[in-house]
């Protein structure tokens, strides 16, 4: 059985670089509740037996059966989960909230809708709304009474958000704001009532304010026509000489940032879930379709290289929802040591959550750009029928190509998961330089007689080991060229996470496999154990290409020979034969029809 480091306190943020999570604190789906399964059941109902049946009203643009959805999502509570009680919410876990994301993403353009108005529209005023603004509007969004959007794009400001250039001015009654310029790409913003609206007090303090649609001086541009997500509602917002009262002022004046960056980091892990929601159903199809096609006198699901792509989706579907849980379980955990009475309980919620955000970066970029993947190969599998519009692989490949840009891009969020490594690095808040500093002396010594690991999936755990090293050895050589300038590099602050990234995917994926053995057995985590070996070896494969990268771009000569030698030394393992290991997972799916672990 692996032994496991147990941390000496919570778990940190990150910290899955230099200590490996216990079992009994790692969170997996087979640790949900009753009360989990339940909403989980309750949200896959709601999306096959009330979504699915108007997905072509709603691709058509008929908002009002989009209304009429939202409503019947808040009666179900689906849409209340992370509003506080006191205010017509649930007040349930993160968790929940990761289950519905997960479960109502079998349509990409109403859970675009949902994830918009539960998320981004509605959490700055849980998170940051005075008492008058929470009981005025939190009890109608809980409901879907009315729709909330989030204003914080612009043409000219992209990804750089605080360089907006819509204005707000006192108005000389000094009872309002008066709000002047455009937002683009507005999710929901052809029929929101409620918007988010973020402009810079007296051209220069970034502030959010509660702007409703009937305001003076506020309108709606004409809908924008989208390669994808069509279902959904995307306008730009004009703000003409707009009257907001100044009671509408959302947190602090100048403290704007602090909502805008909290909010979408919140929405990172719930997009990372409707990623792998949507995988999941793409996997069906795909495997339904392989099932009935017929080529050279079988059917294409017995082809090796159709099987091939078939375990590969199952595969990163399994990586993607462990890691998504293994998350918001430590969430969960942090937050509950807050406390809800104190004054400043929404300040605890939002640093909780905060301490994961490198997790929460690392959920967005890799479950973008799996279902993106997956999508890509449905329409593979579909053919020339995946290019037509009456069949469900063409939708989902225009579908999925949007998430790689919503909350952050995955550029901003790759400088985001190396940017907040170096600096709690830097703080001391992160025991990252004493660890580089420790693995570099390690491999100039020369070769390590230290035994390899023993027991179960020991081989497994020791090249999630070797991952790491690989990791800190790269981070470590770069650091030392660039020191702090590395904030500079941004192609090598790119591979930095993506090594990053791999090793959080590669851990969990292992992690998963001995917590499922541990809870039945060896036996029972055939399926789990098979996808892990499958994907560490494709996982090393990217680690030690990225690793590559980096030290190319920062040594030559002798240092460059010498440094690629440590790098053949730490990478070096035995490869699994995936080829086999893929057969026995695609054999498990066509069997099922869908995704399985039995």
């Amino acid at each position: 059985m692996a032994t496991a480091t147990v941390p000496k306190s919570k778990l940190s943020g990150a910290s899955f670089l230099l200590e490996e999570q216990a079992l009994e604190k790692l969170f997996t789906p087979e640790d949900f509740s009753e009360q989990h399964q339940l909403i989980g059941q309750t949200t896959e109902e709601f999306a096959n037996n009330e979504i699915i049946p108007n997905i072509e009203k709603i691709e058509h643009k008929e908002f009002s059966v989009t209304r009429d959805l939202l409503k019947k999502a808040g009666e179900l509570g689906l849409s209340a989960v992370e509003i506080p009680e006191a205010y017509g919410g649930l007040e349930m876990d993160k968790v929940t909230a990761a289950v519905i994301a997960d479960h109502i993403a079998k349509y990409a353009g109403f859970a675009t809708t949902w994830g918009g108005h539960t998320g981004i529209g509605t959490l700055p005023i849980v998170y940051f709304g005075t008492e008058e603004q929470k009981q005025k509007y939190l009890p109608r969004l809980a409901t879907g009474e009315i729709v909330g959007a989030y204003a914080l794009s612009e043409a000219s400001s992209g990804s750089d958000a605080l360089n907006c250039r819509a204005r707000a001015e006192l108005a000389p009654d000094k009872k309002h704001y008066i709000l002047n310029g455009e937002k683009m790409w507005i999710t929901n913003a052809g029929f929101a009532d409620l918007f988010t609206v973020f402009a810079k007090v007296g051209g220069e303090k970034f502030t959010a304010f509660l702007v409703e649609r009937n305001f003076p001086g506020f309108s709606i541009g004409a809908e924008e026509h989208k390669m994808g997500i069509r279902g959904s509602s995307t306008c730009p917002i004009i703000l003409n000489d707009c009257k907001v009262p100044i009671e509408n002022v959302l947190g602090e004046i100048g403290k704007g940032h602090v909502i805008a960056f909290n909010i979408l980091n919140v929405g990172r892990f719930k997009l990372g879930a409707m990623c792998v929601g949507g995988a999941r159903l793409s996997l069906e199809n795909a495997i339904a379709y392989a099932k009935q096609r017929k080529a050279f006198n079988k059917t294409i699901a017995d082809f090796g290289m159709v099987r091939e792509k078939l375990a590969q989706m199952a595969t990163l579907i399994y990586v993607g929802e462990s890691m998504i849980y293994r998350t918001v379980g430590m969430m969960d955990a942090a937050l509950a040591e807050v406390d809800k009475s104190a004054a400043d309980a929404a300040k605890q919620t939002l640093k909780a959550i905060e301490e994961y955000a490198v997790e929460c970066s690392i959920i967005k970029v890799w479950g973008s750009e799996m279902v993106d993947y997956v999508v890509d190969e449905t329409v593979q599998i579909y053919g020339g029928y995946g290019f037509v519009e009456e069949y469900p692989a063409e939708r989902a490949y225009r579908d999925a190509r949007i998430n790689r840009i919503f909350e952050g891009t995955n550029e901003i969020n790759r400088l985001i998961i190396t940017g907040f490594l170096l600096k709690r690095a830097l703080s001391g808040q992160l025991a990252l330089m004493p660890a580089i500093k420790g693995l570099m002396d390690e491999v100039l010594s020369g070769p390590s007689s230290t035994g390899e690991l023993e027991g179960l999936l020991a081989e497994e755990r020791t090249l999630v080991q070797k991952a790491k090293k690989l990791g800190l050895f790269a981070a470590g050589a770069a650091t030392q060229k660039y020191m702090q300038a590395i904030q500079d590099q941004q192609e090598i602050m790119g591979a930095i996470a993506d090594m990053v990234i791999e090793i959080y995917a590669m851990e969990t994926a292992l992690l998963r496999a001995l917590k499922i053995v541990e809870q039945k057995s060896e036996a029972d985590a055939a399926l789990p154990i098979a996808m892990t070996r499958v994907y560490l070896s494709l996982s090393m494969e990217k680690i030690e290409s990225a690793a590559r990268r980096i030290i190319a771009a920062v040594a030559d000569g002798d240092m460059l020979r010498t440094q690629l030698a440590i790098l053949r030394r730490l990478s070096k393992h035995d490869p699994f034969n995936v080829i086999e290991l893929r057969q026995q997972i695609a054999q498990k799916v066509i069997e099922r029809g869908k995704y399985a672990l039995s």
